[in-house]
């Protein structure tokens, strides 16, 4: 069982206090780990600065052997060329700042990338090719190997619903009505993804909890599957946490790095899912896409961050 953040906050400097950064932070350096967040070759190098500048501090020469990168293991693949380019953000550009600070800047990079916050769903589309699906704070989008080739913003998404194994999202693009359909492996993975994005949509979409019903499946209402989002929407969390007066509450970090040493482990609590495939950049490419590795649980237990 692991816990873990269930909506992504649209605007990390919105978050008020350190400990829900710091929570937020932990998800976003497991979701590095995990490959489920594509980013060019320096980006990632800057992103893992930050977590070592976070857990490690200033470099240090004394304590520091040359190759001290190595012994982190942030990404499922890291080249010699990538710790090195980390290495030399650490030690030249991020002296001086805390692990609160280090944290906040991964996260203000992490959050303008177009995975951040997808739980990616492997489909397949209208031709067969595999595809996949996620809910962002922005809206609904598709992916083909490491490209967004679809984002319909909550606004225009009209419906969402699914019948057997195929899911159909009906939006409006380009002052148009349009109907993308998807194919899932099998009519649970499909009523899952469903639940998944109709949760997604009541959270990003509405200002209050109040004006959210009961959404069916079916264009019968009593046939079909029928699903009741609960819980405060992303608007009226944002506006409890600028009302809150408490002590901010003390922040217990733990080293909880990835190290080589723990790699066996860490095969241990992954569970086998079809990742992203990202596309093979050509050679002359300078900035590389960054390998996906196989994600988690499609449905793990998840930690709601309720104060954003």
């Amino acid at each position: 069982m692991c816990f873990r953040v269930k909506f992504y906050p649209h605007e990390p400097l919105k978050i008020k206090e350190e400990l829900t950064r710091y929570l937020l932070y932990l998800q976003i350096k497991r979701d590095i780990f995990h490959g489920r967040l594509l980013c060019s070759f320096s980006d990632a190098a800057y992103l893992g600065a930050c977590i070592v500048q976070a857990e490690l501090g200033d470099y240090d020469p004394d304590e520091q052997p040359e190759n001290y990168i190595s012994e982190f293991e942030i990404f499922p693949k890291q080249s010699q060329k990538l710790e090195r380019k980390i290495a030399e953000i650490h030690k030249n550009e991020l002296r001086g700042q805390s692990p609160p600070v280090a944290e906040f800047n991964l996260l203000l990079k992490a959050h303008t990338l177009e995975t951040y916050g997808v739980d990616p769903h492997p489909c397949k589309d209208s031709t067969g090719t595999t595809t996949f699906l996620g809910f962002t704070a922005a809206g609904f989008v598709v992916f083909q190997g490491n490209k967004r080739i679809h984002l319909i913003k909550w606004p225009d998404v009209c419906k969402l619903k699914f019948e057997g194994k195929t899911f159909n999202v009906i939006g409006t693009q380009k002052e148009k009505k349009a109907m993308l359909a998807f194919h899932t492996s099998t009519p649970a993975a499909c009523k899952h993804l469903w639940k998944c994005g109709v949760e997604n949509q009541a959270f990003y979409k509405y200002a209050k909890s109040s004006q959210i019903k009961t959404v069916s499946s079916s264009k019968i209402f009593f046939k079909g599957s029928r699903f009741r989002y609960s819980g405060r929407v992303a608007k009226e969390v944002v506006e409890a946490s600028s009302k809150i007066q408490r002590e901010p509450p003390e922040v217990h970090r733990a080293n909880i790095t990835q190290s080589r040493s723990s790699h066996s482990l860490n095969k241990q609590l992954i569970i086998n899912m079809e990742p992203l495939q990202p596309l093979l950049p050509s050679p002359s490419e300078q900035e590389e896409e960054l390998p996906l590795r196989e994600g988690e649980s499609p449905s793990p237990c998840r930690l709601h961050l309720h104060q954003a």
